[in-house]
């Protein structure tokens, strides 16, 4: 090093600027698996955008981008299938489902969670245990209850049972509600608020990211299941929810793809819609829930 550089008459260059090559390899390597798994997410969704707009001699060709932009598609799907019908019925089943789990399962999962009282542990690993059971096996059985109710044909057998709570919603807002610390709870007893107080002014207010959640989960659930009602309103076409239409449109109308395609968005684009508006609030409940026992 050279006199000037020893006495600071030369500045030297900042150090820290420079990536290490060891870091800057990690840097490209990270990035490139990120960018491919983005890739690998959005071309299924590209692909089906532009399919539904070929027509159908040209659908699931080589061709991947439409000859001729078949917007009539989407006119067309309107045109011929009872969507408003279909879409009313999932919004039923959707909205009704998820607002009687929430009416049902917080305060199930405030009790398990704050209300220490003998029995509770096994409670909750029944709660785990039917949240594990695959719904086939209680099929039959269920099935014949409802039967002997005269609901089948209906969407009701698939809304009513979320009034006894859901235990997937159970178990994630039991998780949730732990993490918020007991001393708000206490200072709100001590105000004189009863538990149900305690569980409407404050732990509501404060659980709302994980409550959004849950809610969110089972209203996908509900607009998505294709299972409950094929088992349940499959004799009333009256009753088909968007899921089973979609299946049913496609068992007849197989070959073809574009029209297909054209009803697989228009039955996602609301989805899609809603998880963009609620995405922080879904987010933060999930990036919050923690899992304490």
């Amino acid at each position: 090093m050279s006199l000037a550089v020893r006495s600071g008459l030369v500045p030297t260059a900042p150090r820290g600027r420079r990536r290490p090559p060891a870091r800057a390899l990690a840097w490209v390597a990270e990035h490139v698996v990120l960018v491919a798994l983005a890739v690998l997410t959005i071309a299924p969704v590209v692909f089906v955008v532009l399919t539904s707009l070929m027509s159908s001699r040209q659908a699931l060709t080589r061709s991947l981008v439409p000859q001729t932009w078949e917007w009539a598609n989407y006119a067309r799907v309107f045109a011929t299938l009872p969507l408003a019908q279909w879409f009313g019925n999932s919004a039923l089943y959707a909205v009704l489902a998820t607002a009687f789990m929430l009416v049902s399962s917080v305060p199930a999962a405030y009790a398990l969670a704050r209300i220490r009282f003998r029995g509770s542990h096994v409670i909750f690993t029944a709660i785990v245990v039917a949240m594990l059971l695959p719904p086939q096996v209680t099929a039959v059985p269920v099935y014949v209850m409802w039967s002997q109710l005269h609901l089948t044909g209906t969407l009701w057998p698939l809304i009513l049972p979320n009034l006894l709570g859901d235990a997937f919603s159970i178990f994630l807002l039991r998780q949730f509600f732990l993490t918020i610390p007991e001393e708000y709870a206490d200072a709100a007893r001590m105000d004189g608020c009863s538990e149900l107080g305690v569980l409407m002014r404050v732990i509501v207010p404060m659980a709302r990211p994980g409550i959004a959640s849950a809610a969110i989960f089972l209203f996908f659930h509900s607009w998505n299941d294709y299972y409950g009602p094929l088992l349940y309103a499959s004799e009333n076409p009256g009753a088909w929810p968007v899921a089973y239409g979609l299946a049913t449109f496609r068992g007849v109308h197989g070959t073809d793809w574009s029209m297909t395609m054209a009803m697989t968005v228009v039955i996602t684009a609301p989805v899609v819609v809603i998880f963009f508006f609620a995405q922080k609030a879904f987010v933060e409940g999930i990036a919050l829930t923690g899992v304490k026992g």
